[in-house]
């Protein structure tokens, strides 16, 4: 089956990018895969400290993917797989490309101000040629109908 891998946070971009991927994911018979990254936090001197702080983080982010695949089933019926990764995101998404040959497409969302966000400038630049997968790069400044009339 043909899956959409789509990077997920807290910004208005990544919503864009995961309704994208869903719209094109009904039209193709496909499926999605969120993926949501935890922020590395930067040392912290005291180890009790960092624990409760990267289990925060993990907190909000398995809120974040719970709640974008319930708006996900419920407006397209697609139930997703999910994933909450720690680490170097640009090393994350090709060991997940790697490991899944069903994954089709990977689809990010570009922040429409300022830098378009580290995993589109990566994947963009450094590693534009080196995925086995295209790379959808969706607009952040989209509204519905825009995206639903280019999905």
């Amino acid at each position: 089956m043909r899956t959409y891998l789509v990077v997920i946070d807290e910004s208005r971009e990544s919503e864009i990018a995961m309704r994208f991927a869903a719209r094109r994911a009904v039209k193709t018979g496909g499926g999605i895969e969120i993926l949501a990254l935890l922020p590395t936090p930067e040392f912290v001197q005291w180890g009790g400290v960092m624990a409760t702080m990267e289990e925060e983080a993990r907190q909000r982010a398995e809120a974040l993917v719970a709640g974008a695949a319930g708006t996900l089933l419920e407006e397209s019926g697609l139930k997703p797989s999910i994933n909450v990764a720690k680490g170097d995101g640009a090393k994350i998404v090709r060991e997940m490309i790697a490991a899944n040959p069903d994954i089709a497409a990977l689809v990010l969302g570009a922040a429409p101000d300022g830098a378009p966000g580290p995993l589109v400038t990566h994947f963009a630049g450094v590693d534009a040629g080196k995925l086995p997968v295209p790379v959808m790069i969706i607009p952040g400044n989209l509204d519905r109908e825009a995206i639903d009339r280019l999905s």
